[in-house]
């Protein structure tokens, strides 16, 4: 089964000049992999937000993509996200890193992980593309294609789950990160 930092570091290497947007888990990995100015680390998280997010990035940046990385405890939190993303045509896409665990609050199983299909949740919601995959391999087929054209989209990749992971901080403090990605998008 494929690891979370082999699911991110896919994505990096297809990424291009998306803002991304990571929550909880990615956090702590996505820095090794990219420092964009267009990464912006969303902690402390109110789990489930970080579609949102990515939607309001969207509408303030049109045409410009945002890649929102989340878990599926966070997206288990606020799953009407799905439906009200799912109304507008915008380059947003939803990366969910699925390991079946609250890993970084102390480990806990997610209710009903092994029964909920989030990519049958995603399509219900009518997201127009969804991606469904379980290995590294099916996901470096499919992640150039996931991440460009017509939104939004919703990758569910599996993940092995970890214990004892910590709950990660973000490299910068969050005004640093929030004036980074402003002046990253040309923002005043």
């Amino acid at each position: 089964m494929m690891t979370h930092r082999d699911a991110l570091e896919v994505l990096a290497c297809v990424r291009g000049e998306q803002v991304v947007v990571t929550t909880m888990g990615s956090v702590a990995i996505w820095p090794q992999l990219s420092d964009s100015p267009l990464d912006f680390h969303y902690l402390p998280s109110s789990m489930g937000q970080g579609v949102p997010l990515g939607l309001g990035l969207c509408f303030s940046q049109p045409g410009r993509g945002v890649i929102v990385l989340t878990g599926d405890g966070g997206l288990l939190m606020n799953l009407g996200c799905l439906v009200t993303a799912a109304q507008f045509r915008v380059p947003l896409y939803i990366v969910l890193i699925d390991n079946g665990l609250y890993e970084v609050t102390g480990g806990q199983a997610v209710a009903n992980a092994s029964h909920t299909d989030f990519a049958t949740i995603a399509r219900g919601a009518g997201i127009p593309r969804v991606y469904d995959c379980g290995s590294r391999a099916e996901w470096e087929t499919v992640a150039g294609e996931a991440i460009t054209g017509s939104g939004p989209v919703f990758v569910c990749l599996k993940v092995q789950g970890e214990l004892g992971k910590p709950t990660p901080t973000a490299p910068r403090p969050m005004a640093e990160q929030v004036a980074r990605l402003r002046s990253a998008l040309g923002a005043v």
